[in-house]
């Protein structure tokens, strides 16, 4: 399997906040300076590099002499404001001494929920790339909400996995790839060399986050779900190994490998997916949620039995069954208080329900992506 990245053209590089910022205790300038020599010889294989990395907050606070990560949010916010300079200054003097153009790009949910500034932001960064311009990624720590923010930049990371149709999204952490159980308690569990994406059994083996940054391996394990669904592979790995990224390019066996299991979705569906803000949810009958998962055909009022928020027509909805679990997700042609009219009825009474002839489709299945 690890022979299959040999084919790979287009990766996604994250570094976590534990390795950039040595625990915490400032930028680790001679580890980035190992990383972006291994980055610059991937571009010279003709891998192109897109780079997210984490360190803004955790390098603010160093710099402004704080203990640990504050909760406050406005502390937060201006740690990373003063965090980013360190952090952005230090990849472009070390790209530089390769010749290697870099771009800092900044992004919150909001940018990429908004189907115009996602597209605008896939368009600068695919043509940033093919001019061998290295984009570095971060959140926009400084101006996102709780509402807004990714929460973690695997998440970040695997959206852009998406953005750009990336064959391989690698996550470099302190770890040494997934264990088979927390390896905190277990010093001699095994990794797990290979998986595929979606294994709902990965969950249960993933540890919690460490104080540094806001992820954890469950994050990464979620992350490689969703980078799977543009058809990505996902590799976490120690980004302590010496030459890790270049070694992972020539097929070693490093960290774990975790695969996609069905082909990649259009990437209208892409977008779709990876809106983590629903609006609003739909729950379904069990035949409604039979026909979505097994016939791929769209979703009519007559399997919605109930409705939940606050939602306008075109809004980001989530399909529950009646467990409340997500299958699925999808722009919805009615709104909430429209919704609640149409619960269980037939299509052919849609007009005389709501006073005009609206689609027959709750969601039509262009514009619904299965989640489950």
């Amino acid at each position: 399997m690890r022979k299959e990245l040999l084919k790979t053209r287009c990766w996604v590089v994250k570094i976590g906040s534990s390795l950039i910022t040595n625990n915490g205790l400032g930028l680790d300038k001679e580890a980035i300076a190992g990383w972006v020599q291994q980055l610059v010889s991937l571009q010279k294989q003709g891998i192109q590099v897109v780079l997210v990395s984490s360190g803004a907050v955790a390098e603010g606070v160093a710099r402004l002499g704080l203990k640990r990560r504050p909760k406050e949010i406005h502390l937060q916010q201006a740690a990373a404001a003063v965090g980013q300079m360190g952090l952005i200054q230090t990849y472009e003097s070390y790209f530089m001494q390769y010749g290697v153009h870099t771009a800092q790009i900044l992004l919150t949910h909001d940018d990429l929920s908004n189907r115009r500034r996602y597209l605008n932001a896939r368009s600068t960064l695919t043509t940033l790339v093919s001019m061998n311009v290295v984009p570095v990624i971060n959140e926009n720590d400084t101006v996102a909400t709780a509402e807004l923010c990714f929460g973690d930049n695997d998440t970040l990371g695997a959206l852009v996995a998406n953005l750009v149709n990336a064959d391989a999204l690698v996550i470099l952490t302190d770890q040494k790839g997934l264990h088979k159980s927390d390896p905190r308690k277990d010093p001699d569990s095994p990794v797990i060399a290979t998986a595929m994406a979606g294994d709902p059994s990965l969950e249960a083996m993933a540890g919690s986050s460490n104080n540094v940054g806001r992820g954890g391996m469950i994050t990464k394990v979620s992350a490689a779900k969703l980078a799977a669904r543009s058809g990505a592979c996902t590799i976490i790995a120690n980004g302590r190994e010496p030459q890790v990224l270049e070694r992972l390019a020539k097929g070693e066996e490093i960290g774990t490998l975790l695969l996609p299991e069905r082909q990649p979705v259009a990437a209208r569906k892409q977008w779709l997916a990876g809106q983590l803000k629903s609006k609003g949810r739909l729950e379904l009958d069990d035949g409604a949620v039979k026909v979505l998962q097994h016939s791929g055909r769209s979703l009519l009022p007559v399997g919605v039995i109930g409705t939940q928020g606050g939602f306008e027509r075109g809004d980001v909805v989530s399909c529950v069954d009646t467990k409340g679990k997500e299958i699925a997700r999808g722009l919805v042609n009615y709104d909430s208080k429209e919704m609640s009219l149409l619960l269980r009825c037939s299509s052919d009474k849609i007009e005389a329900l709501l006073g005009y002839a609206g689609e027959e489709e709750v969601i039509h299945r262009d514009n619904l992506v299965l989640t489950e």
